[in-house]
This record gives structure tokens, sequence and C-alpha cells, in this order.
């Protein structure tokens, strides 16, 4: 990779006379110019002095865990949430495999909760760049059962910790986002197209989808941007709950373009984009990490 070599020698500011370099059928001019810093984003993305703070990290099979690692590995300084003490101790596991993180408990589902843990974020890091919503939950029965027999404590409650919970903490979050910021939640195909036994969660992913374009519509003035990524289905613990994953899993990687299922490293790549400069133009949308199968008609 002749071509990726000069260009870094160039970023480095090796070349210091105003010539060209043949590299690999890539012209290069090796004098600094004012595109180095593009050259340099396209060529890694530096998260170092940026704070991120990652709710539903509940385990290492998580999609929130693999967004974690991403945003560690570019220099991002991590905190986790988990919700109560029950599960403090995995999550003082999965701080210990990221170095310099902090865990905090937080329920998504209590405001004091909420008020306080922002209110430590303040106190320890000052400000916040980045937010990570990958929170869902729905009661078993109104996921198992037919839609129309969903309950209405079971709608209240699908609703209040998966989509609610994303414009709490987004209004926690911004007084934080002193610089500007990112705010990425996690959604699913089923907002749009019914997948079978799939539910009130499907109806909860769609208000979620709609919540953010609402938020990124709000926030925009202060340079915060609101978006969603809708994955393709993975199997995680939380997707367990949902009846006929397998089913799910097999149909999607024969009918996706690209033939297979997503890999949770491919949507924690989006994520980081998302998060960086690179994607400062970019809110109020919905991002597909699904291989392309929700291009597809039939």
């Amino acid at each position: 990779m002749q071509w990726v070599e000069a260009r870094m020698q160039r970023l480095r500011g090796e070349f210091t006379e105003d010539r060209a370099v043949d590299a690999g059928g890539w012209l290069l001019p090796c004098k600094l110019s004012p595109v180095t810093p593009f050259l340099a984003e396209l060529l890694m993305i530096d998260m170092q002095g940026r704070v991120a703070v990652v709710f539903g990290m509940a385990n290492k099979r998580s999609i929130a865990w693999a967004i974690a690692q991403k945003l560690k590995a570019a220099g991002a300084t991590l905190a986790i949430t988990y919700q109560n003490e029950r599960l403090a101790q995995e999550a003082k596991d999965l701080v210990e495999a990221l170095p310099g993180a902090q865990a905090f408990q937080c329920d998504v589902s209590n405001d004091i909760e909420i008020n306080q843990l922002f209110e430590h974020l303040k106190n320890r890091y000052g400000k916040l760049d980045t937010l990570v919503h990958s929170v869902a939950y729905a009661p078993a029965d109104d996921m198992k059962n037919d839609f129309i027999f969903t309950t209405r404590e079971g709608f209240r409650i699908a609703h209040d910790v998966s989509v609610y919970s994303l414009i709490a903490v987004a209004r926690a979050a911004s007084p934080l986002m002193t610089e500007g910021g990112s705010i990425i939640t996690l959604t699913y195909y089923g907002a749009e197209k019914v997948v079978p036994r799939y539910n009130v969660m499907g109806v909860a992913k769609a208000a979620l989808e709609a919540s953010v374009r609402y938020l990124a519509a709000d926030l925009g003035p202060q340079k915060i941007r609101v978006n969603a990524i809708s994955a393709g289905p993975i199997k995680t613990l939380a997707a367990r709950g949902i009846s006929g994953l397998g089913d799910m899993l097999k149909a999607h990687a024969e009918r996706a373009p690209l033939k297979r299922n997503v890999d949770p490293a491919e949507v924690g790549d989006v994520a980081l984009y998302l998060a960086s400069d690179l994607s400062t133009a970019i809110t109020g949308e919905t991002i597909y990490v699904d291989c392309g199968y929700n291009i597809m008609g039939f």
C-alpha cells in the first residue's frame, strides 16, 4: 500500500519539498496543504479528548459493547451505565476490559437517577461529546402474543423505556455538550415493516425514529446531532427474548444483498463515524447497517 504510506509521510510532514510522488498511480503533492486535516480524518478517526457515555451495555455480547470498544480504540474517554445494584458487578467487569472507563448507576425510567448521573458526569468530566442510547425493553408476554393483545401497561412500559428514555437523557446531556455533540440510538427494521413477533417493540421503534427527527430539530442550533442506527438482527442476549429469532437471522442472511448477517463490530464502526467529525452534517437520520436487507422488495 505505497500510496497509504506516502499519504502518512505527507501528513507527518516528512515531505517538505514542493514536488509530487508517484504512489501506486496516485500523484501526491508532498508539501503540506490545507487539505491535510481532511486526509488525516480519512486515514484515522481520533476521539482523543472526547467524552462518551454509553447506555445499555449489559454484557460483551451487546451492541453497546461493540460500540464502546470502537470509541475506546479511537481514544475516547468512556462512561458506561448500569441499571441497578444487581448489575453492578457485571458493569465492573466490563469497565476493567475498557481501561480508563468509569461505571455509573442509572435507571433510565427514573428521572431522579438520570439527573444524578449527569451531575456526576459534569463534576467528573466537565463536558460531554457523545451519547449512545442502546436501551429497549418490553414485557415478555407483549412480545410473544399477537400484537392485538398488547396490554395497556405493556405498551406504556415499552415506550417509556425504549423511547421516552432517549428524550430524557438527551435533555439532560445537552447542557454538557457545550461544543456540540452526537447522540446515537439503536433501532430496527420492524419500525417500518411488520416483523412477525416483534409486536409492540416495532411500534416503539417507530416512535423512537420519529423522536430522533424531532430531537435533531430541537438540538441542531446547539450543534448537537441526533441519529439512529438500524442494525440487522444480531444474536444478543436481549434479542433472545424475541420469539423466532433464529428464523429472522436465517431469512435476513438469505434475502440481504450481501447474503449474510451483520456483525456487531460493523455497527460499532458506524457509531464511531457518527460520533466523529466526519459526520458533522448528518442529523435526524436512520442509517441502515443491515447488509442491504432493507432495500429488498421481497
